[in-house]
């Protein structure tokens, strides 16, 4: 049985998400549909790919990822199908991609699929769910267009080491995301930080730098109540938390806001 899921930015208050379910099952009708989320911020790929990427590894091989977040394909950024650690992604080649994966796919190949209407603004429905029916039948990936050699390219920012002229080292990264219960996720990984600190003692500053953590939580509950914690996450990237609190609006932290991790010298 294929499993297909669906990552969009269309919500749940419209139709758009029941008619690609509707088409999906039409053409293939013991298939196996999984909603990533529906939620994406409208247009947002940043937010897209960063919960996409979280995820995706837990999936079977053979898994096709659909994603309906701005999907409008142009001769710049063309509707593409993507094979990478034995997994399907199909979307537009708009940056996206380049910030799910952390090496080049096995195969990158601009969709020739037919639409059924000459409408062309539900590319998902009309173009994604026809190039996931091939590829549910054993359909080749080479077969569904023509190969493209690399993606398009959109820079993520990448955490910045300075040092100090007293020996001192600080790690600069920022917020990447706020989850529902607004833990506030950060571009900066675990190896990277053991790596700099070398177990030296340190402060996890942001806002102005009054707000210091200094120490590495295993759990929330490793904190009080409405205290504010540092950990790793599942993907290993810094998370700053307030133990059943909301650390995005209790502590103004927002996608793009500036963290400092400072190790003695």
């Amino acid at each position: 049985m294929a499993i297909v899921t669906l990552t969009t930015d269309w919500g749940t208050k419209d139709h758009y998400v029941g008619s690609v379910k509707g088409s999906l099952l039409k053409q293939v009708p013991d298939i196996n549909i999984v909603d990533i989320s529906h939620n994406i911020s409208p247009f947002d790929i940043n937010q897209a790919a960063y919960v996409l990427r979280s995820c995706y590894h837990d999936f079977p091989d053979g898994t096709i990822h659909l994603i309906g977040v701005n999907s409008d394909a142009s001769p710049k950024f063309p509707h593409v199908a993507i094979l990478i650690d034995n997994q399907y992604f199909i979307g537009a080649d708009n940056g996206i991609f380049s910030l799910i994966f952390d090496k080049e796919p096995d195969k990158i190949v601009a969709l020739e699929i037919i639409q059924d209407t000459e409408k062309y603004t539900f590319s998902t429905k009309d173009v994604f769910s026809k190039a996931c029916k091939l590829l549910s039948e054993g359909t080749k990936i080479d077969k569904l267009g023509f190969e493209r050699n690399e993606l398009t390219k959109m820079m993520s920012f990448e955490p910045v080491i300075e040092t100090d002229s007293d020996g001192s080292v600080s790690i600069l990264g920022k917020v990447i995301y706020v989850d529902r219960y607004e833990n506030a996720i950060t571009n900066i990984s675990q190896e990277l930080f053991y790596e700099q600190g070398k177990k030296r003692p340190f402060k996890i500053s942001f806002n102005s730098f009054k707000n210091l953590i200094t120490e590495i939580s295993e759990s929330y509950s490793d904190v009080s109540v409405s205290e504010a914690c540092a950990l790793f996450d599942s993907n290993n990237m810094l998370e700053i938390s307030v133990n059943q609190g909301n650390a995005g609006s209790l502590l103004g932290l927002y996608r793009d806001t500036k963290i400092r991790i400072t190790f003695d010298s």
